[in-house]
């Protein structure tokens, strides 16, 4: 599949690039996109929840009446979770959501989400570039001379470019990664993937 190369500033170079079809031209497989996405998110996850039990909670252990007699149902203590301020019945508990995939798998995701933004078209190859410093405005003007400026983009970058990552850093639908750290889930969220041209041969290096 051969893509046009442009300029950072929108211009066309006249140059064309081959998109591998090893890369961008698999079979798509939703269900290894759908486990790579989920393990994404749930690694996002703190698992920090957590509420008290009735054993953890401060008070009287105390009996509040006696057992029979009273034509109510027994309390044994005020810390019962029955009662107001009593404690929580099978309560949330920190615990670790992270899991498992293999390596191949996730590199099936990652090919699958690739092959889906080159069938729709909504892959853009860029010359590689750098900003001379890290200023929120040369971005933007950057997204608006590829007509991007409503859109959710991903840029992923040959190596790591510092200005260009800070540049973008402020505005809420652009996100600046590196090729080693392309994620399923991030090229799907984007509307429109932007490819430098120094990305291409690593995204084949490490999917192939």
């Amino acid at each position: 599949m051969e893509i046009t190369v442009h300029k950072h500033t929108g211009e066309d170079t006249g140059r064309k690039v081959n998109l591998t079809d090893t890369v961008f031209g698999v079979e798509p497989n939703d269900h290894a996109i759908y486990l790579d996405v989920k393990q994404y998110l749930a690694n996002q996850r703190q698992g920090t929840h957590k509420s008290k039990e009735k054993a953890e909670i401060t008070g009287s252990t105390k009996k509040l009446k006696k057992q029979k007699g009273t034509g109510t149902a027994r309390a044994g203590s005020i810390k019962s979770p029955v009662f107001r301020g009593g404690g929580r019945v099978f309560g949330p508990q920190p615990r670790n959501y992270r899991f498992k995939l293999n390596r191949k798998l996730k590199q099936l995701a990652r090919k699958s989400a690739l092959s889906y933004k080159a069938l729709d078209n909504a892959i853009t190859i860029l010359e590689d570039f750098n900003f001379e410093g890290p200023k929120t405005k040369d971005y933007t003007a950057f997204l608006g001379a590829l007509n991007l400026s409503d859109k959710k983009t991903l840029l992923v970058l040959g190596e790591e470019h510092k200005n260009v990552y800070l540049s973008s850093r402020n505005l809420k639908h652009a996100k600046v990664t590196t090729a080693e750290r392309l994620t399923t889930y991030d090229v799907l969220h984007a509307d429109t993937l932007l490819l430098q041209e120094g990305s291409i041969e690593k995204l084949s290096n490490l999917l192939k």
